[in-house]
């Protein structure tokens, strides 16, 4: 779902052109000017709801975090659904709780917006590698409970465009994708390996599962995005059978529970990941630290688990 014509125009060509300055002025290093513009901007426009989300991260970049809250407390007044992800940047300034801050209309027009090029940036800019890191994982996982890597029925949550589709086709039968993003999923479907692909959300994906109807759950970046993953296990551990498996990747951290990253990812500690296993009834097969992407050319702490 792109944004509404509400969200992004002002109905003005005039005030239209002034939030792109503004957005230059940003991306120059002036943060004072963009907040500038912007003020006279959403003085003229009111319902203009990315200028007022730009003016939060102008006024957020000059530390000005009762200017920011305010401005992205408008912009979630204006758009319910926030697909600017407006609440992400109220739970960074702490005015908002970091669980249930990623609203799905944010996930799904951000990458509804990045499908084309998404592939591109993720090999060749973030030398990102979670598909090959899990389908490893998931093969010593296999071996140590003394099972083929073979499986009949498996769901790709998060699916994307199919990169990790592409490895772990090999070695499923019948594969299921899920994805919030459409441009993503017609992507995916292109490459004829999945099954079935159904635009929708992880959990609820999963819950639609018959009981003990998959022995494969596999999330390759895909759980960054989700605060609150204890849903997930208890989803996950209804729909595996009695030798099933779920592989993920996750981003991680040195501290407690889970935080919400200046990237707008989450981050859950090992810890964390274990005592949530437990508590739904999943073991830990395997639970190691591994990068699975670089930014500005550094290694993203992460972790790789499998749960059986």
């Amino acid at each position: 779902m792109a944004h509404s014509a509400f969200t992004l125009l002002s109905g003005d060509p005039v005030l239209d052109r002034r939030l792109d300055w503004a957005r230059a002025f940003l991306a120059e290093g002036d943060a004072s000017a963009c907040a500038e513009l912007l003020a006279e901007t959403v003085a003229d426009a009111p319902h203009f709801a990315a200028a007022w989300f730009l003016l939060g991260e102008a006024r957020a970049a000059l530390a000005d975090c009762d200017g920011a809250t305010k401005a992205f407390e408008r912009v979630r007044a204006l758009d319910p659904d926030d697909a600017l992800g407006a609440g992400l940047h109220l739970a960074r300034l702490g005015a908002a709780p970091a669980e249930g801050a990623m609203s799905a209309a944010y996930v799904r027009t951000l990458f509804d917006q990045y499908a084309d090029r998404f592939d591109t940036a993720l090999r060749d800019k973030l030398a990102y590698r979670g598909p090959e890191l899990l389908f490893e994982a998931l093969a010593r996982a296999a071996a140590a409970r003394g099972r083929t890597l073979a499986f009949a029925e498996g769901m790709d949550l998060g699916c994307g465009t199919g990169l990790a589709g592409v490895l772990f086709a090999t070695v499923v039968e019948r594969l299921a994708g899920v994805d919030l993003s459409p441009a993503m999923l017609e992507k995916a479907a292109a490459l004829g390996l999945y099954a079935r692909l159904e635009a929708g959300e992880m959990g609820a994906a999963l819950e639609a599962v018959p009981e003990a109807g998959l022995d494969l759950i596999l999330a390759a970046d895909a759980l960054c995005y989700v605060a609150d993953l204890a849903p997930l296990f208890h989803a996950a551990r209804r729909a595996l059978r009695a030798d099933g498996l779920f592989a993920f990747t996750l981003e991680t951290h040195d501290g407690n529970g889970v935080i919400l990253r200046d990237t707008l990812r989450y981050a859950h500690s090992a810890a964390h990941v274990r005592a949530l296993a437990q508590a739904a009834g999943l073991a830990v097969v395997l639970l190691e630290a591994a990068s699975t992407r670089a930014e500005k050319g550094v290694a993203v702490p992460g972790l790789v688990c499998v749960l059986g």
